[in-house]
This record gives structure tokens, sequence and C-alpha cells, in this order.
């Protein structure tokens, strides 16, 4: 294999054979092919694409330059979601325990929050004790327990995407679809899924800014997906404010067991509801019954002991994580709310301390934003728009200054 002319023949609009691909991440991930010919290749890839075939190729690569998780023949049928990410996205925390509680299993590898995007990781380690990083056994006897896990990657599964995306961002091909899809395929199916459904955002609050884009990546995962033999499913979900009234860690947890005890906002147990019934072998409205009947909110608490954390902690977690300042952030005239821009509440929670921008910060659980007010209501002078939680004063001031920028009342 000269991977120059490969290179060549991909910057030049052709098409890779699955062999060459296979071949290349077979070379990347050990260390035989160096970092400069894969920016390069990777770099083609963007600006050329790739045909449904070839990402497949890529993806099965990915899926196989590590370890996966194995199933017995007679286990129950195993279903994940993956959101692409947005502002206050706790759907996974009430997903995970509501699909088991339909009988299937859901083995969720999830990932840490990075910039304005929250990570699933992140609000489950808000919870005392909670333990994400699992081995495969212990992954085993948890879902066996449980019917659902919710833990980071382990260092077997997927390392040619560990490699590749860390190279892609630093090297300005992140937003290319096919590594995209190859990236997030590659770690669902790594899973062993029979179903898999994908939660994509479009809007100011996430990485696809328009529908358009978001349709065009929705489609490659469910081609990709197709070809690779695992049923996907698709919801296109706008994330121009936040989802639920509630973003940041330790307050994402409150709002998701309020959820699971059937009292959660309208807009997240919709799209809780809508993900479930695509992958379910239930009806939306069984799955409803099981959100209100407790019985999800039951399985989480099993899920949360069974990985270390003490479910008495669920009800007062905003108590254990209490941010020093909790300021009111209130109307300064009457009218209709028209707009809560959710990437300037991202970048302000963000500042705040409850997200990343280097993948080795720390993470402040108790800070955020909650009572989060929704687009369409009718809004009093003085009536609170949201609450800031912030470690000092001048955070709160800072924070305010910033989200007033993106509200609008008219």
């Amino acid at each position: 294999m000269h991977i120059p002319t490969l290179i060549e023949h991909k910057r030049d609009g052709g098409e890779l054979s699955p062999d060459e691909i296979h071949q290349v991440i077979q070379a990347f991930t050990a260390g035989d092919m160096p970092d400069y010919q894969m920016s390069a290749l990777a770099m083609a890839i963007l600006l050329r694409g790739m045909s449904t075939r070839e990402t497949a190729a890529l993806t099965e690569a990915m899926l196989h330059s590590g370890s996966t998780l194995q199933w017995a023949a007679d286990a129950p049928m195993r279903v994940d979601k993956h959101s692409t990410g947005g502002i206050g996205d706790k759907t996974s925390l009430i997903i995970a325990p509501l699909l088991a509680c339909d009988g299937v299993w859901v083995p969720m590898i999830s990932g840490r929050g990075l910039g304005i995007t929250g990570g699933t990781l992140d609000k489950l380690e808000s919870i005392p004790g909670f333990r994400t990083q699992l081995s495969e056994p212990e992954i085993h006897r948890v879902i066996r327990k449980t019917g659902c896990v919710m833990v980071g990657q382990t260092a077997d599964i997927c390392p040619a995407d560990k490699k590749l995306y860390a190279l892609r961002d630093v090297t300005g091909t992140v937003p290319s679809v096919p590594l995209i899809t190859a990236s997030i395929l590659s770690k669902k199916l790594a899973e062993g899924l029979n179903r898999l459904v994908l939660d994509v955002k479009f809007g100011t609050g996430a990485f696809m800014k328009t529908e358009a884009a978001a349709h065009e990546l929705a489609q490659s995962m469910v081609q990709t997906g197709r070809a690779l033999g695992v049923r996907a499913g698709v919801r296109l979900s706008r994330m121009d404010e936040p989802t639920g009234e509630a973003a940041g860690n330790a307050l994402e947890v409150a709002e998701a067991v309020r959820c699971l005890q059937g009292d959660g906002p309208q807009d997240l147990e919709e799209i809780v509801l809508d993900l479930c019934a695509a992958v379910s072998i239930s009806s939306r409205e069984q799955l409803q019954h099981l959100l209100h009947s407790g019985a999800a909110w039951e399985r989480f608490q099993q899920m949360v002991s069974a990985q270390g954390g003490r479910p008495a902690d669920l009800t007062r977690i905003t108590e254990i994580h209490r941010a020093p300042v909790i300021r009111e952030l209130k109307a300064d005239q009457s009218g209709r709310l028209t707009r809560m821009d959710a990437r300037i509440i991202g970048q302000a929670i963000l500042e705040l301390g409850a997200g990343r921008a280097r993948s080795n910060d720390s993470i402040d659980f108790a800070v955020g934003c909650d009572q989060i007010a929704k687009t369409g209501q009718a809004i009093a002078f003085g009536e609170v728009l949201l609450r800031i939680h912030a470690r000092s004063t001048s955070a709160a001031d800072a924070a305010e200054s910033s989200i007033r920028q993106g509200i609008r009342i008219e």
C-alpha cells in the first residue's frame, strides 16, 4: 500500500476501496502511518466527501480497531440513542432507564462535554460515588441486573476513533460528514446494538447550524447504519433554546429526576418519548405510562446504586451541589418571549465553570441556569426569566450581562 497514492486519489475525487480503507486505519492505529499523512487524507475527505460504501468501510474499520461488547445469543435486544449535542440536553438520563423498563437492554457509552455542549458523563459524575469507568465484566454485571448501564468509552473500544478525532480537532477537519458519521457510529456499533436512534440537533446551540446540514448528517448516518446491518432512526431537533428548563450538571440531574417522576418540562418529555418510540418494542402511549408510573424512576435508582451511587442523593442533588450565589434574571419589559438563545446561554454556563474549554479542565457541578423560560410565553415586567447559579457575584454579573444579549421580548 502506497499511502501518498491513496491520498492523491482521494484528493482528486476518487473512491477508495474497503480494503484500502481498512489498511489505512490499521496502519494509523498501529502507528505505522504518520499523523501528517492521516491529516492530509482527512482534509481530502473533508473536501471531496465519501460515498456510502466508503463511509461504511471507514466505520467498520474503526469499529474493529479494538474490542466490542459481546452478547449471548439469547440476550434481549440492545438499543441506544446518540445526540449530536446541545444545551440542557439531559435526555440520556431518562431514556436509558425508560427503555430498560420495556424489556430491552441499553448499553449506553457516552461522552464528556467539550465547549458549550454538556456531557452525559459529567452530569452523572455529579452524583456522589457514581462510577462511569467500568470494565467490560462490570458493564455486563450492571446490565444483567438493571437492563441499562451508562459508561464512558473503555481504552479498548475504537482506539482508531480516539486517535483520529484528536488529529481532526487540530487540523480543521472536524466538520467532515463522513468522518463525523464514522466517529459516532463506530462507538455506538461497538455496543453490539440491534437498533439505534439519532437525535440530530440544529440551530444556534448545535454543531449543525441549519436544518439542511442536520439532514445531510442524519442521512449519512442512517445509510451507513443500514449498510452495516443496524436499523437507525433519526429525529431532527431544533436547538435554538435550551432543552427543558435547566442547563448545568447537577441542575440537569435534578430536572431528569423530575421527568422520571412524571413531572418534567413538556418539551423534554416529548423529545424523550419520540426517541424511545423509535427503538422501542412498545407504543409511545405505553412508554408514557411507564414514565409516569414511576417504573423508569425506580430503574434509574437501581442503575445508580449498581454503579456506586446512592439513590437517596438524587432528590437532594442541588443541595449537595449548591452554588454560593443564585441570581434571578428578571424581565425588563412585558411582552412575548421570542428568543432565549441556546448558544449564548451555553457560553455563559461554560464561563461559569460547568463545562470545559480544554479537555483537561475541571468541572463545577453546581453552576449553571435553571427555571429557564420557554419562547412563546407571555412575560410580565419583573418576571423571572431564569436563575443563574454561580461561584461569585462577579461571575453572576458577567453571566447576566451575557445572557441578556440573547433574550428578546416583543
